[in-house]
């Protein structure tokens, strides 16, 4: 018999490897969707309470680019981080800021297409009242953005959710350097072809948990929601 710990064994036991993984993963994607929230969810608002020549065209980019391929993002930004490129001066190639930057440009799109959908919804129910009160566009954004928190959370934790999972991207920026940049999506890649099974399984048991605490996070904050609205 093999005396390799088994993937129940290195979560129960704590293996500090593996919580070290855990840990810069999850640092990593909250940071990505705290800053995504930032960006996306003024400027879902803003696509869907202010007409400006090329709104319909920004809409359709921003639904479109929930698809966006990670790989394709990551090498974009490789070439942008890399000693060579414009933003190459800054050094932050294969760290975790190039990891943060990579996720942020990855679910920014998914906050901010969501975050128009809610609101542009909930215009319909303020329009005649926000309108005879003469709120301006910065006042109408700020209204329905509060107006519309609990629903935006669903958008965040979907952010999240994708920023959690996300392989490819990571991989190009970050290195996958053990100790510094390693994810527990690149790290399952990693171990899985070295044959580290174990490892790789109990980042995945981990990873598959996250997932369904972040599903049931958002099935349970729209039930609340709708309570609230109906109470």
């Amino acid at each position: 018999m093999s005396d390799q710990p088994t993937a129940w064994q290195l979560i129960i036991t704590g293996d500090p490897a593996l919580f070290e993984i855990v840990c810069l993963s999850l640092l990593v994607s909250l940071s990505a969707a705290a800053l995504a929230a930032v960006i996306g969810m003024p400027l879902g608002a803003l696509a869907a309470l202010v007409r400006f020549p090329g709104r319909a065209v920004v809409v359709v980019l921003l639904n479109a680019m929930m698809g966006l391929p990670p790989v394709v993002v990551g090498l974009a930004l490789y070439l942008l981080l890399s000693r060579s490129g414009p933003l190459g001066e800054f050094g932050i190639l294969f760290t975790p800021a190039a990891m943060v930057f990579a996720q942020t440009v990855l679910i920014v799109p998914i906050i901010a297409a969501l975050t128009r959908q809610t609101v542009e919804d909930l215009w319909i129910e303020y329009r005649d009242e926000l309108t005879a009160m003469d709120v301006g566009p910065l006042g109408r954004i700020t209204t329905l953005l509060w107006d519309a928190r609990f629903s935006l959370v669903t958008a965040w934790l979907a952010g999240f959710g994708r920023a959690a999972a996300e392989v490819g991207a990571v991989m190009i920026v970050g290195g996958n350097i053990d100790g510094f940049t390693r994810t527990m999506t690149t790290a399952i890649a990693l171990e899985t072809s070295k044959g580290n099974l174990p490892l790789a399984m109990g980042l995945g048991s981990i990873l598959i948990v996250i997932v369904l605490l972040i599903n049931a996070a958002a099935w349970g904050t729209r039930l609340w929601s709708e309570r609230q609205v109906s109470g």
